[in-house]
């Protein structure tokens, strides 16, 4: 008996030592924000599942993310086997061969249920190279309090010209409250993104049709001017190092009145637990300005496979756990509906449990299906994108672009020289990449 018993213990031994032997780790590069901090949270739940499979995060700041990934995929470094990618990414690189096909996730996957508007986005040539953790776009997000003690009301459909207005009444910099709140941390991805927004809106373009840089026009003037005073006259000190971490932080202290940023805080701000001013917020669309265009984006942050990694299969699994209905629903049970990664699955919009807890997910979904990538911009351009210009060379252009009106904020430079730079250098890069001689 006592033998059986050993023998026993023995191979459950052997097992357990077999098992973890043959465990394969993966290595995951993520962003540093609240979202993806939560799933990092969650992977108890995916090692449950997964038990022949451990999990190495890297998690690191926006800018820093896009420029080890970028570097290590563009080299087939093969330092990661899932990548944190934007919408921006993920045709570029799938038309490379440089992501793994992702059509093949399984039946209760349910890909059909991912928001048309989003799952277009990360699909090239009918071929998913990356599915949505979450989905968003811009929306204005401000203080209801302030706003009554001023005697104004937002209006569904903000224009700039108002939310400058509305930004300079409730401006009380002694009391350490701000009217208005915008990124001005230099990158194409931080400051850029929001200055593109408001740049469609006032009827800039990027480029022209025939790919020469337009940062001479009067309608990139009006919207660099309206920037640079608006953020002198009532935004925060030290602006030019915030990005959209920082915004959040100073709103949900009571430091901002209005925010226009990415539809996912909405849940960070309408939440007591984390915002002191969560039953004082509402929201309204991006604001327009009169020309047929708001300043409205589609943006979703992306799980991926890099063709080089040899961990295919586990980083699947990892993929359809984080970004399945069943990894909404833990969410929900652990943190509530609220909390739960936005716009991506049309199920989240149809939950009535959802639809109760968050008073943005309406406002949110009317973003996301308004944003017109293929067209978007006043006047007809060559490229598609909202927030970016989806050409390889965007990411070093637009972080160059950004470092100027990041100057013009601090007054190294005026919002004139910020713009005449900008057109010099992208006129460099573009005749540099053979778009024109």
């Amino acid at each position: 008996m006592k033998r059986t018993v050993a023998c026993a213990a023995l191979t459950a031994l052997a097992m357990l030592l077999s098992s973890a032997c043959f465990a394969e780790t993966i290595t995951i590069a993520t962003v540093n924000n609240g979202d993806m901090i939560r799933m990092q949270k969650m992977t108890d739940d995916f090692k449950a599942k997964n038990p022949g499979i451990e999990v190495n995060w890297v998690t690191l700041e926006e800018n820093v993310l896009r420029q080890r990934v970028t570097t290590d995929i563009a080299t087939k470094g093969g330092q990661y086997d899932v990548l944190t990618i934007g919408n921006y990414e993920v045709p570029i690189w799938g038309k490379k061969g440089w992501l793994v096909p992702l059509n093949d996730l399984g039946p209760q996957y349910d890909v059909d249920d991912l928001l048309p508007a989003v799952r277009q986005t990360l699909t090239v040539d009918n071929t998913l190279y990356a599915v949505p953790f979450y989905g968003e776009s811009f929306l204005t997000m401000y203080r209801t309090d302030l706003f009554k003690k001023a005697g104004l009301e937002m209006p569904k459909e903000p224009t700039w010209d108002f939310i400058a207005e509305a930004a300079k009444k409730i401006n009380d910099k002694k009391e350490g409250t701000y009217g208005i709140c915008l990124r001005g941390k230099a990158g194409w991805g931080e400051n850029m993104c929001l200055i593109s927004l408001m740049g469609n809106a006032f009827g800039a373009r990027w480029f022209d049709e025939k790919w020469h840089p337009q940062f001479d026009t009067e309608a990139w003037k009006k919207t660099a001017t309206y920037y640079v005073n608006i953020m002198k006259e009532a935004g925060p000190p030290g602006a030019s190092a915030n990005g959209f971490n920082e915004n959040l932080a100073l709103f949900q202290t009571g430091k901002c009145g209005i925010w226009v940023d990415a539809s996912v805080a909405a849940s960070f701000v309408s939440n007591p637990a984390e915002s002191k001013v969560a039953d004082k917020v509402a929201f309204a669309m991006a604001p327009n300005q009169g020309l047929g265009k708001r300043s409205v984006s589609i943006w979703s942050w992306n799980l991926a496979i890099p063709a080089v990694s040899k961990k295919t299969e586990a980083a699947k699994k990892f993929i359809a756990w984080a970004t399945s209905k069943d990894y909404m629903k833990l969410v929900a049970s652990r943190d509530g509906w609220a909390n739960v990664p936005p716009g991506t699955r049309t199920s989240l919009y149809t939950n009535p449990e959802y639809q109760k807890v968050a008073s943005f997910a309406a406002i949110t979904l009317d973003s996301i299906n308004s944003a017109d990538p293929k067209h978007p911009t006043v006047d007809p351009v060559p490229y598609t994108g909202l927030q970016f210009v989806a050409i390889p060379e965007f990411q070093a252009i637009g972080t160059a672009v950004g470092q100027q009106f990041s100057a013009a904020l601090t007054g190294q430079v005026t919002a004139e020289q910020a713009l005449k730079s900008s057109q010099q250098l992208t006129d460099r890069e573009m005749r540099k990449g053979g778009y024109y001689k």
